[in-house]
């Protein structure tokens, strides 16, 4: 099947955020993303549709961690065929929902190891740079990259990640080479022209695997309530009609958010400016397996996307066939009515994705699985149990549905 490539650009805009000021004096760099201008259609349901007073409304889709152990990277090195690593064919599986959206964001959950490797892990992952083009050949425009991971292999690893996201093309959010990188709001564009919405990424985990690297604070977006709030608002300030807050935080292999993570979700869909609210959208990772999807003052909030591409894995050792479960959540932006107002999800939906380890690919399942599926659920068990999961705290009252 021909990729369709859509009209979504993605451009860095400088904005102000809290932590500009806090390392005044550190050597500038690059800015994480120069922007990326595509040829071609619009998604089906995309920046074309319900035009309002000059802006046109988008589909943004999020999908869960990527993941590869020493097991896919030793896949992709087969893919390859004797010549590097390729990626894409394990992710074809998710690119006709992923390049069929207007924008496009993944979970990079792993650092970039140097070229010729070596490549390794867990329980510290250094991947094949070959990865950052077959994320944007699936037709990602950004990736959160602020995981527990991040620091696996220090200040060079994420030095290297970032450097070879922007070879590629794709944008990210969440971890830094300097403070001036830092300082910058990651702002995708939807669409072509004036009329297209600036739609800002910001990323944050709940710790790392080490410590930050000395002076060097802004080298990971930590959670913290108050700075998530901070940056949000500067981004809006920066130009953003619309506020992506990429979570890495929860309890692994729990089926349910927990406490914090509820308790974060009410806090920050509840912070405003006026009558807006500071942030549209809330996208977790961390908990491996997929969680619920849930509307908290208004405000779309998924707890957690589940692993799009992982290896096996399991809790203390176990296999877990809930780890290569996961959800791409899909939201339809309508333009507000008025200036100042809003932009609100006209349509919430869920693609339930499961990956085949046997095969090392992505796959649909819906209606059918493989044997190693069946096995574990019994025929559609894997697509059941990622809609109960998904549907755990009533979402689909709220008008969630499945999409395709």
């Amino acid at each position: 099947m021909a990729k369709r490539i859509r009209t979504g650009t993605a451009i860095m805009v400088a904005g102000l955020l809290a932590t500009a000021t806090a390392c005044a004096g550190e050597p500038t760099s690059t800015p994480g993303f120069a922007g990326r201008h595509l040829p071609g259609e619009r998604g089906a349901h995309g920046a074309g549709a319900g035009v309002k007073d000059g802006a046109r409304s988008f589909t943004l889709l999020a999908s869960g961690a990527i993941l590869p152990d020493t097991s896919l990277i030793d896949r992709a090195a087969v893919d390859g065929g004797g010549d590097g690593y390729d990626f894409r064919p394990m992710l074809k599986g998710a690119a006709s929902a992923v390049s069929a959206a207007d924008l496009a964001i993944c979970h990079l959950d792993t650092v970039t190891g140097q070229q010729g490797g070596p490549y390794t892990g867990p329980p510290s992952y250094r991947t094949p740079p070959e990865l950052a083009s077959a994320l944007r050949d699936t037709g990602y425009d950004s990736c959160s990259t602020a995981s527990d991971h991040t620091l696996d292999d220090g200040a060079q690893g994420v030095r290297r990640t970032l450097d070879a996201l922007d070879r590629a093309g794709v944008a990210h959010a969440g971890s830094a080479r300097s403070a001036e990188d830092a300082s910058r709001p990651t702002l995708l564009k939807a669409g072509k022209g004036a009329d297209a919405a600036k739609v800002a990424h910001l990323a944050y985990t709940y710790g790392t695997s080490g410590p930050l690297p000395a002076g060097q604070p802004w080298a990971v977006d930590v959670i913290d309530r108050d700075r998530i709030v901070t940056d949000a608002r500067a981004a809006r300030k920066a130009g953003a009609d619309v506020v992506v807050v990429s979570l890495h935080w929860g309890t692994e292999w729990q089926d349910a958010p927990d406490a914090a993570q509820t308790d974060l979700g009410r806090e920050l869909t509840a912070s405003r400016t006026g009558e807006r609210p500071d942030i549209d959208l809330i996208l977790g990772t961390h908990t491996h397996v997929p969680q619920a999807y849930e509307k908290v003052n208004g405000t779309w909030v998924v707890y957690g996307l589940g692993d799009q591409v992982a290896g096996s894995a399991g809790q203390d050792g176990a296999q877990d066939q809930r780890a290569h479960e996961s959800s791409m959540s899909r939201f339809t932006f309508e333009p507000p009515a008025g200036p100042g107002e809003r932009w609100t999800v006209r349509k919430a939906e869920f693609v339930p994705t499961w990956f085949d380890t046997a095969a090392g690919r992505i796959v649909r399942p819906e209606g059918t699985t493989s044997a190693g599926g069946e096995e574990a659920g019994g025929t559609g068990g894997i697509r059941d149990r990622i809609h109960r999961a998904v549907l755990s705290r009533g979402a689909g009252q709220d008008g969630l549905t499945a999409g395709r």
